[in-house]
């Protein structure tokens, strides 16, 4: 994630605002989605929000407590431990309402008691699995740990900070949870240019059948986008993707990119566009392609 999600200032500064009312622990609620046409316009603006938030939950606060990883690995929620914690992205949480998952012997035990981020993602519950080291994951993974990171910050109380990887002995974010903050950034940018997509092209129907071949079709909801219109399948051909994959295109007005207003459009929706091909074969405005084997 480093270009930021653009967004109205209000919208970034009322985020802000509540991040500091909440002292930053607590997650500011996600814009409620719904409605055609509706959704991609608040898809920003809650982009705006999680980086926002992500501002709150990495800034120093005064009265953070601080944990060396030896002082934290105590909180394993044993007979005469003091507590029963686990930290992500070098944020501590108190898990003990949570004791029947993390306790020692359950599923999620090997998380208590230390900084786990890369588990989160892995799946790799052995010792050299439960590490901090997000070094090598990819964007998609990144988003991942920003999910859990959601998922504590709205089910337990945020107690401190594990001096490590991601904050200093000074209680100050380190060079790598800035590289971490920027990919999640990345990657929810990506995100929003992925949802955009999908709603300019979407998705085929699809089947194939060792009898009948294969059928693609295009429908109001095909792909899971609802609009007000079917479209015609076409293949769309992606740099970096080696074949192309088959979406339905809009047929009448103007082209997505252009002002409705525009009285220079051909009426013909996104058939022109250039990444895109018809299939052989297939007449060129039906809304179902058949290949029989």
């Amino acid at each position: 994630m480093t270009s930021r999600p653009a967004a109205p200032p209000s919208q970034l500064w009322a985020a802000r605002r509540q991040l500091r009312q909440s002292g930053g622990c607590a997650a500011v609620s996600m814009l409620p989605l719904g409605g055609r046409g509706l959704w991609l316009g608040l898809v920003a603006a809650a982009a705006a929000v999680m980086a926002a938030r992500l501002m709150g939950w990495w800034g120093p606060r005064a009265g953070v407590r601080l944990f060396m990883p030896e002082e934290l690995a105590r909180y394993r929620g044993g007979p005469g431990d003091p507590g029963l914690y686990l930290a992500l992205l070098g944020r501590i949480y108190d898990v003990s309402s949570g004791r029947r998952h993390y306790e020692p012997g359950a599923h999620y035990s090997g998380f208590a008691g230390r900084d786990a981020s890369r588990a989160f993602v892995t799946g790799d519950y052995s010792e050299a699995g439960l590490v901090d080291d997000v070094s090598d994951l990819s964007f998609s993974e990144m988003l991942t740990l920003q999910h859990w990171l959601s998922f504590y910050e709205k089910n337990y109380q945020c107690v401190g900070r594990v001096i490590g990887s991601f904050y200093g002995a000074d209680g100050q974010p380190t060079a790598e949870l800035a590289r971490v903050e920027a990919m999640i950034t990345k990657g929810l940018e990506a995100d929003k240019q992925g949802l955009k997509e999908k709603q300019k092209f979407p998705p085929c129907n699809a089947e194939w059948s060792s009898t009948r071949g294969s059928r693609f079709w295009c429908s109001q909801k095909s792909g899971g986008v609802s609009r007000d219109w079917i479209g015609v399948p076409r293949k769309l051909y992606k740099p970096g993707a080696k074949e192309p994959h088959c979406v339905c295109v809009r047929t009448t007005g103007p082209p997505s990119d252009q002002m409705p207003d525009n009285p220079t459009h051909r009426n013909r929706g996104d058939l022109d566009h250039p990444s895109l091909e018809e299939y052989a074969g297939c007449p060129p405005l039906a809304i179902t392609c058949s290949f029989p084997l």
